[in-house]
């Protein structure tokens, strides 16, 4: 597995911002408020993450008082880091593109208020992002510092002599 790129996250909340600010030009006028709920949801889990990682670091290095991970609960969590950093750049994405469209009508009361959650929901999408980002990074194994360069694997022998 590959280390997330911050590119590929990018690339997706670009093009989910792009779609939310289409749809969103279209239909906002029978759209209900939108709600500031999911920024408590977005920053409890970037607070987890970040706390998971900041834990896992230190039992992966073996600093003292702690135990090794098991290699299953190391998978699980890298798992957990792709997947909500791909969630939060699908949320922000869209969070992006309904602040935009939103802020057109900005005089009004409320799109002030859709523009405000939304931002706010970009905002902790964004820390989401970076937590797991972070979690995502904690849980590589370090380098042998008795090794200085890459070794390749031996070569397998040849049976076409």
């Amino acid at each position: 597995m590959t280390p997330t790129r911050t590119r590929t996250l990018l690339l997706i909340a670009v093009a989910f911002a792009v779609v939310s600010w289409l749809v969103v030009r279209l239909v906002y006028t029978t759209l209900p408020p939108l709600p500031w709920t999911m920024v408590p949801a977005l920053a409890i889990a970037a607070a987890a993450e970040a706390w998971t990682g900041r834990g896992l670091r230190a039992r992966i290095l073996g600093r003292p008082g702690t135990k090794a991970p098991q290699p299953l609960y190391v998978a699980r969590m890298v798992a957990l880091a792709k997947a909500s950093s791909l969630a939060a750049a699908v949320i922000g994405g869209i969070a992006a593109g309904f602040a935009v469209s939103a802020a057109g009508s900005l005089p009004a009361s409320v799109p002030r208020h859709d523009v405000i959650s939304a931002g706010t929901t970009l905002f902790a999408s964004v820390l989401l992002a970076l937590a797991a980002l972070y979690l995502e990074h904690c849980c590589r194994v370090p380098d042998d510092p008795g090794t200085d360069q890459y070794a390749p694997p031996p070569r397998p022998a040849d049976h076409f002599h």
